[in-house]
Order: C-alpha cells, then structure tokens, then sequence
C-alpha cells in the first residue's frame, strides 16, 4: 500500500492525503451528535492546540523549507501575500465567525448559519492549501524524507482540525440545526481542504519554480487564520492560561512530528 502512495503523482497523493484527514475528523468528531455542549475549559484548550499546530506547521514545514531555496526578500513578500489574501477574502465572503454577532464580509442577505460555515470554509482553505504544496515538494524533491515530512504536516492538520470540527458543528446547534444536520454541514464545510490540497499540489508540480513561493504563500495563509480566528476564540471566556498552555503542547507536539519525519 505505502509503494503504491508514493508510486500516485503528487496531485493525486496530496487529494488523498487532504481526503483521509477530513474522513478521519469526521469520525472522531462523530460523537458531537450525542453531545449539546462541550466544556468551555475543554474546546479553549484544544482550539489553543490547533493554533500552536498550526504557527509550527508553517514554521517549520512551510517557511524553512523556503528559505532554503529562494531568498529571503522573496519568501517574505510570498508570506505576506498569502496572508494578504486570505484577508481579502475575509473581507469579501459573507460570514460570521461562533463567537461574534456581527457579519462580516460583503453584505448579504444569508442566514445565519451559512454564514458560520462559510467561515469554515475559509479556515480549511489554507490548510488544505498548506497540504497541497508539500505533497508538491515532495515530489520535486524525490525520496521518502519528504514525503514523509508531508504526511507529517498532513497529521498535524488533522489534529487541529479536531477541535476546529467541534468549534462548527456546537454552534450550529445553538442556531436550531439538528445534531445530525449540525455535523452534516460542519463536515460537508471541510470538503474545502482536499479541493485546495489539490490546486496547491497541482500549483507547485506543474510550475516548479513557484515551490519556495507557494511554501511561504501557504505558511502566510495559515498564520492569517491563527492569529484572526483561533488565537481570539481560544482566549474569549478568559481560560488564557489553558489556551496559552495548550498552544505550546501544539507547538511542541508539531516540532517533534517535524523532526521525527526528517
């Protein structure tokens, strides 16, 4: 099975690597539908997980994979570009984050809730990106070390995006959906992941001269959504020690993945 992986182009590997992390945080998110409510204490220390996941994930998989390639001036603009656009997005798409009343966005008429997944959209947008452009990496690169570091990075993304699931499918409930509705649209919103690790992995294979470009384009995605979303929501019932406690296990937890995969 591993030889028939790593035999599949890097478009088709990222696709099935983004696609088995969402089938798997649709299984352990599974439970929410015998639930109403998880502890504040709990979801503030998991989000605070995901976000130092992700600040290490693009650090280390993303950033000084960059800069060992391209100059430093050019990976900086890429990293500031790609969280640019992520907050062009955040500016234009319609959407309403959990913790927050008002809309955001362009104005539209959209009810509530489709504002809320469309925010979750646009948080796996740039994970599924992240994932695309290291598959894509790895196959310029050739052997099993980076394919590995990029299954690595694609286990640190499922293990934030746990937490994230649980962030989705809870306020959907509080909106009236159904247990079974809440999770349906909480995972039907992650379906966003694989599509973009597929552009990014097709991005980066066709047009190798993007690759240090694309790394630090994602890496700059990601800490956009970190810093805009995650970090706010993980620190808003005033668990701050918790969520802060639970960035540094994160950030630990990916260093390791990073370094054990190299």
């Amino acid at each position: 099975m591993w030889s028939d992986f790593q035999s599949l182009d890097p478009a088709l590997q990222a696709l099935t690597a983004a696609s088995a992390s969402w089938l798997i945080t649709l299984l352990v998110t599974s439970p929410a539908l015998l639930v109403n409510t998880t502890a504040e204490k709990t979801m503030d220390a998991a989000l605070g997980l995901a976000a130092g996941v992700m600040l290490a994930a693009a650090c280390f998989s993303l950033l000084v994979p960059a800069l060992t390639i391209a100059a430093a001036s050019s990976v900086t603009l890429s990293f500031l570009a790609g969280g640019a656009l992520i907050m062009l997005i955040d500016r234009l798409l319609p959407h309403i984050h959990p913790h927050l009343s008002q809309q955001e966005g362009l104005t539209a008429g959209w009810r509530r809730s489709v504002l809320l997944i469309s925010a979750i959209s646009l948080h796996n947008l740039p994970e599924g990106l992240a994932i695309g452009v290291a598959f894509g990496a790895s196959g310029l690169a050739k052997g099993a070390s980076p394919l590995t570091a990029a299954l690595a990075l694609t286990l640190a993304i499922t293990l934030q995006n746990i937490p994230e699931g649980l962030a989705v499918i809870l306020p959907l409930r509080r909106e009236g959906f159904t247990k079974r509705r809440a999770w349906w649209w909480g995972q039907l919103s992650g379906l966003v992941e694989p599509l973009a690790a597929l552009t990014g992995a097709l991005v980066v294979s066709r047009v190798q001269a993007l690759l240090p470009y694309s790394l630090a384009f994602a890496a700059g995605a990601m800490v956009f959504v970190v810093v805009e979303e995650l970090v706010p929501e993980a620190q808003r019932h005033g668990h701050e020690d918790l969520a802060t406690g639970g960035a540094l296990v994160g950030f630990g937890l990916m260093m390791l993945l990073d370094s054990a995969f190299k």
